[in-house]
Order: C-alpha cells, then structure tokens, then sequence
C-alpha cells in the first residue's frame, strides 16, 4: 500500500492523522515501511496494523512514544504479541482499556496463536491524554449554541467572558472547549466560586502554556519536514503531562490541607 492509501484507511477512526505525522513516527522509529527502488514508502498490512496500534495507545492509552516503541520492540521480540484483532478492537475503543494497576491480556492471534503476554498498557484512570489535546478546528459555536449545550444563562457567560475564561475567536464563534469550560465553571459556582476567583486558574493555564511554548518553538523552527508534526506531538505530551501534575498536586496540597 502507498502511504496514500494507509491515511485513507486511517482516517475514519483517527480523523487528525496527516502525511507529515505518518513520516514522524517513521522517524522515530516505529514504524518501517520497505522502500520501492523510486525511494516510495511500501506498507504492508503488518505496517498498517503496527501503526494504527501507534495511533491507538497515543490516543486511548495515554503512553509517550517511547514506552510504545518499547512495547513494539517487546513485539518484535517475541515477548509480545500484537493481533490484527486485537490492533483492531483497541482502535475501536474510545475509552481506556484499564487504569493503574491493571495489566490488558492480549486476545487471540488472528492466525489462532495462543493470548498475548500480558501487557500494562494502562494508566491513572481519568488522566488526560495528548491525542484530547487536539484543537478540533472544525467546531465553530455561536453564542447561542454555547449558551444551550453548556446550560448556562447569558448574564454567566458574560462573566465568564469578563473574567478571560472564555475568548471567542474570528467573527465571534467560539470552540468547542468552551463547553467543556462553561461545565466546569457553573459546577464550582454551585460551590460558591465565582467568575472571578477562577481568575487563578486561568493564569496558572496561561503560564504553563507558555513555558511549554518555550520548550516546543526550537523545534518548531527547524528546517527539517517534520519539524511541525513533531512540535505539535511535543506540545500535547507536554500539555497532558502538565495537566497529570497539575491534578496530583492539587490532590496532594488538598489532602495536606485536610490533615490527611
């Protein structure tokens, strides 16, 4: 197959997969399509499975490339099993497959071979991953529809508004994650949190984005094809990971609070 055909392939289930991000992982090493004497990628169906198990764990799973590459290698050798099935059944699931502590037996091997070693692929449950991260460009809300679908009033989105939680972008349309956020906002004011004491959080958000910034732009700026893909992939693990610590720390400083 041309790498043509594996995005189409790809696409209904991993919508956001791109050419330039296919190459990357090749770079990185995950994945190793033959080359046709033209210098042409070759993917075969094991090619096609090994990467959809990348896309998978990026996008379920919450693993950085280098624990999935460690898995592969694990594959490779014999210490793991990958099914077409299971590859399958996991590029499905929309959902973690276990938390911490929990290890996922592999199933069956398509050709009938026994279950898989099991492996951990699992982490904190409710931990954010980087494929969440992903700027769904295509959503486009009106102030009305952010209105209906977060369940608020207009005189709360103004404070919101107000306060920066919520910018709206060109042409005054909003994203989708300002849904998400106006939840989040209504939920503590019914603890008594107003607009303006989430101020904090949103300056904290502000800070760690541009420190994030800092690390991913040399990356960004170089000359090479797949400096892009590769900023954007750093970008999301180093968001996600943020969050993961943002949340551990606040559960730790609550529980010191608590006397716990």
């Amino acid at each position: 197959m041309s790498i043509g055909s594996v995005l189409d392939l790809l696409r209904p289930d991993f919508p956001d997969i791109t050419i330039s991000k296919i190459r990357f992982l090749e770079s990185e090493g995950l994945i190793r399509p033959e080359r046709t004497p033209s210098g042409y990628r070759r993917f075969s169906v094991a090619d096609y499975e090994r990467l959809r198990f990348v896309l998978t764990a990026q996008r379920d799973q919450y693993l950085p490339l280098k624990v999935i590459k460690e898995q592969l290698e694990a594959i490779d050798s014999g210490a793991a099993t990958l099914g077409v099935r299971e590859a399958r059944a996991r590029a499905h699931s929309h959902h973690g497959a276990a938390g911490a502590g929990h290890a996922v037996s592999g199933s069956a091997d398509a050709d009938g071979a026994g279950p898989a070693v099991p492996r951990r692929l699992g982490i904190v449950s409710g931990a954010i991953t980087p494929e969440e991260l992903r700027v769904d460009v295509g959503v486009r809300l009106t102030r009305a529809d952010l209105l209906a679908k977060a369940d608020i009033d207009d005189r709360f989105l103004d404070d919101l508004l107000r306060a920066g939680l919520i910018v709206p972008g060109a042409g005054g349309f909003f994203e989708s994650d300002a849904v998400t956020l106006a939840h989040a906002a209504k939920a503590m004011a019914e603890f008594g949190l107003e607009a303006r004491h989430l101020r904090a959080f949103k300056l904290a958000a502000d800070r760690e984005a541009a420190l994030i910034a800092q690390i991913a732009a040399p990356i960004a700026k170089s000359r090479d094809a797949d400096a892009r893909a590769r900023a954007e992939e750093t970008v999301r693990e180093l968001a996600a990971l943020s969050l993961n610590l943002h949340a551990a720390l606040v559960k730790a400083a609550v529980r010191t609070a608590l006397g716990g």
